[in-house]
């Protein structure tokens, strides 16, 4: 009986000595600095596990006791997922701080932003510039990309909500797009809800077109509502739009920078000037504030506008109050005059001024 006592006696002495050898170990392993001299990042690709990741990092002699981190995760973090992405690795970061970081999963993030006006071509030419989306979309065109977003019959154009979107290196351009898809679905339908009543829009679309146009006209964001008036006044009383913005849209790669009677009357779908009520589309981004006026336009009697050359305009009641605005401030232009764009009339003035502008 002494001698099985004075055995387990020895077997628990060295079961501790082992333990205490391991949980030094490991504590060694956990508080040893990466060996780093500057900050670099660890890309982690789908798929990819702690223990893979600690060999490679101990083969490119960042880090030393990997055996030691591998169990500490598998008994300690096992349940956690590993998420793919890049993780920022800095000079004095330990061991355990870099387990806190996948354990997190703190990948690095990225930013795109989609620019209020911008039209659905900028759109794709910014995802295709952002060399951490992956590229899914080369080759792909716009009708297949919208069956792919489940609206085969839609147009682009204007369909995206422009906003600051969030991204880790691996996910898809494709992603982006759709998360700015539903964004653009759930602020059209939130202001939709609240809309005021009698506005001549049959549908939601139209409201979208609408808002498309007010955020091409506005230089300054006090008068996204005025704008809005004059146009659903224009609309509600059988005017013609005749605002710029449409007809350079319609004018696609065409638009060299100046619109002239040529441009105002020919015929295009765009074309505000000669085709009643709205456009077939929306002809850029609009952002909430463009919604939200299109959708509660101010009250007045203006149906006219005309640029200052500041950003602001000149709203008038009469066409007689109008041309002598385009008088004032169009046909005698400063040198630094700039309209973005300004929204015009074809007025008599305008043809004799041979830019159409009102």
């Amino acid at each position: 009986m002494r001698k099985w006592l004075l055995l387990l006696e020895s077997g628990l002495l060295v079961g501790g000595l082992a333990l205490s050898f391991a949980v030094w170990q490991q504590k060694a392993a956990l508080e040893q600095p990466l060996v780093l001299t500057e900050e670099r990042l660890l890309e982690v690709p789908a798929g990819a596990t702690p223990g893979g990741l600690l060999n490679r990092l101990q083969d490119d002699g960042l880090l030393h006791k990997s055996f030691w981190l591998r169990l500490y995760w598998r008994f300690n973090l096992s349940e956690q997922g590993l998420r793919s992405g890049e993780y920022r690795l800095a000079p004095g970061m330990s061991a355990a701080e870099l387990l806190d970081l996948w354990q997190h999963g703190e990948v690095v993030q990225y930013n795109l932003t989609l620019v209020e006006g911008w039209s659905f071509r900028q759109v794709r030419a910014a995802l295709a510039r952002a060399d951490k989306l992956e590229q899914s979309l080369a080759g792909i065109s716009d009708a297949e990309l919208m069956a792919r977003l489940g609206q085969p019959e839609a147009h682009p154009e204007g369909r995206f909500f422009p906003d600051t979107y969030s991204y880790v290196r691996g996910m898809s351009d494709f992603e982006l797009l759709r998360q700015a898809y539903g964004r653009l679905q759930q602020v059209l339908a939130e202001e939709w809800a609240e809309r005021s009543p009698n506005l001549p829009y049959k549908t939601p679309y139209q409201a979208l077109i609408m808002a498309s146009i007010i955020e091409k006209e506005t230089g300054v964001p006090r008068e996204r509502g005025q704008i809005a008036g004059v146009f659903v006044r224009r609309l509600e009383q059988g005017m013609l739009l005749q605002t710029d913005p449409t007809v350079i849209y319609g004018l696609g790669e065409r638009y060299n920078g100046k619109l002239g009677r040529a441009e105002l009357l020919a015929a295009n779908p765009y074309n505000t000037y000669v085709q009643p009520g709205l456009p077939p589309t929306p002809i850029a981004l609009p952002g909430r504030e463009a919604i939200h006026a299109a959708l509660h336009p101010a009250d007045g009697r203006e149906l006219y506008f005309v640029a200052r050359g500041d950003g602001s305009h000149v709203f008038s009641e009469t066409l007689e109050a109008h041309n002598q605005a385009v008088r004032e401030y169009q046909l005698k232009r400063r040198a630094d005059y700039r309209s973005s764009p300004s929204p015009e009339t074809l007025s008599r003035s305008a043809q004799q001024d041979g830019e159409g502008n009102p």
